[in-house]
């Protein structure tokens, strides 16, 4: 079985473009039917921003850009996020700036526990249900899936991280996160099993699978919350869901076909998890790297050791039996104590600062009350604003500034060293003092043909346009 996955390098000047480049190198239009309503499936790995832990906002931004590019219509896109007992998605999208992106494009924002139908399992699948490795045995009476993805495509968007369960996660566990309810933890002693079990789901209700992986952040350690971060800046898109997970392994340097859930599926022909028989498309010699990460288990959390004890070690009979009945919130006020109130202020935040050093966008730098915005970087930059959903004030100020026309860009130029690049499709930048919002063409940067400067306060945000440029 052959697969191609297609990976490309990139930065922060040019990820919105790189994004549609990417997708097309992986033939999405091809997977993906455009009289299809499909899920943006998101991914929230902590409802607190952590470099790698949750889909970025440039990839959701550039996920949704290429697919508006491409001719599919935004009614028929819609964000889709599910709960778990630790995990608050609301919260989540808020700090991981994805609600913004969702705002920004008019997208419907769908939270599948929040009045969507859920149908059972044999309904929706029938006699595919005697198939399964284990859901049969972690539910006897059967479970539910949400009504509205039988028929509609889904676009995954995981991140490059380690996980303390299942090695690595990619594309095969984001299903994890939106087939499945709040008991999917019942699953966890046979998380391998049930992962094979949802992708054989997934290819029998979409229209179309296919992930798109940010790997600009990385996550190794004893993930996917208490990680250690780091730039790596490459991009990964595929319709196999199994192969994009094996790439993404292999590139953090552990051997894809030794991780079960890549092997069961490789085995169960529900994609190819051997990385001698995936063809690589796009920047073939970023495949080869090998990041040399740790991996989950050298230096676990003791809330990790303490999950590994619940579910495959000595604490598996006298508490495990325990998140299946009534009592299982103690797990949830466990994880906050744990990761919210000690790990994250007291750890968090050290491991985060050199990430955030970095050219890519720093999140908590962002204030709260902002305008429509998609994504914003630590250079301030606000994603392209043009009459079909960009802000009528800023086009306003944009416009007097004269550095914004219909169908125009901008970027983000000189004297400010700490502006650096931003995408093509961006159309107005917002810098730091001293920066200049510039126009430009297709043949390159263009001075603005004004002098001065300008400045509107907008909640608070500054947007500024100084120049000339020298």
């Amino acid at each position: 079985m052959t697969s191609s996955v297609a990976i490309l390098r990139t930065r922060p000047a040019t990820v919105l473009a790189d994004y549609h480049r990417l997708m097309n190198l992986a033939g999405y239009q091809e997977v993906l039917a455009k009289d299809a309503d499909t899920a943006l499936k998101i991914n929230i790995s902590w409802h607190f921003f952590f470099p790698g832990s949750s889909t970025t906002p440039w990839q959701l931004d550039g996920v949704i850009r290429a697919m508006a590019r491409d001719g599919y219509r935004k009614e028929l896109i819609h964000a889709c996020h599910n709960r778990t007992v630790v995990i608050d998605a609301r919260l989540g999208e808020r700090e991981n700036k994805q609600l913004d992106v969702v705002r920004a494009h008019g997208l419907r924002n769908v939270h599948l526990y929040e009045g969507e139908e859920w149908v059972h399992i044999r309904d929706a699948v029938g006699d595919l249900a005697d198939r399964f490795l284990c859901l049969n045995d972690v539910f006897p009476d059967g479970f539910h899936i949400p009504k509205r993805f039988i028929g509609e495509n889904i676009v995954h968007l995981p991140t490059v991280k380690t996980h303390v369960f299942t090695t690595m996660t990619g594309a095969m566990k984001n299903a994890f996160g939106g087939l499945l309810n709040e008991r999917r933890h019942w699953t966890h002693p046979v998380i391998h099993e049930t992962l094979v079990d949802l992708l054989r789901i997934q290819k029998t209700i979409h229209r179309g699978v296919f992930a798109v992986m940010d790997g600009t952040f990385a996550g190794d350690g004893p993930g996917p919350r208490c990680m250690v971060p780091s730039v790596r800046n490459v991009l990964l898109a595929s319709a196999d869901q199994v192969a994009i997970d094996a790439v993404a392994a292999k590139l953090m340097g552990f051997d894809p076909m030794s991780i079960r859930f890549i092997r069961l599926a490789h085995e169960q022909g529900l994609g190819c998890g051997d990385p001698r028989d995936i063809r690589i498309v796009g920047d073939v010699d970023a495949a080869q790297e090998n990041w040399h990460f740790a991996g989950p288990f050298r230096k676990m959390t003791f809330a990790s050791r303490m999950q590994h004890h619940i579910y495959w070690g000595r604490l598996r009979r006298p508490i495990e039996w325990s998140l299946k009945t009534v009592l299982a919130p103690w797990a949830y006020v466990a994880s906050v104590l744990y990761h919210d109130t000690f790990w994250y202020p007291l750890v968090a935040r050290g491991r985060m600062q050199g990430v955030l050093s970095s050219d890519w966008p720093s999140l908590p730098e962002l204030g709260e009350r902002r305008p429509r915005r998609a994504w914003l970087s630590r250079c301030g930059r606000s994603p392209r604003i043009d009459q079909e959903d960009g802000d009528p004030r800023l086009r306003d100020v944009a416009g007097r500034a004269g550095h914004v026309s219909p169908g125009g860009t901008g970027a983000c130029g000189p004297p400010s060293p700490a502006c650096t690049g931003v995408s093509a499709d961006i159309a107005w930048a917002r810098c730091p003092r001293g920066g200049v919002a510039r126009k430009q063409s297709a043949t390159g940067l263009q001075h603005p043909s004004h002098s001065g400067a300008l400045t509107r306060r907008l909640g608070d945000t500054t947007f500024c346009a100084s120049g000339p440029a020298s």
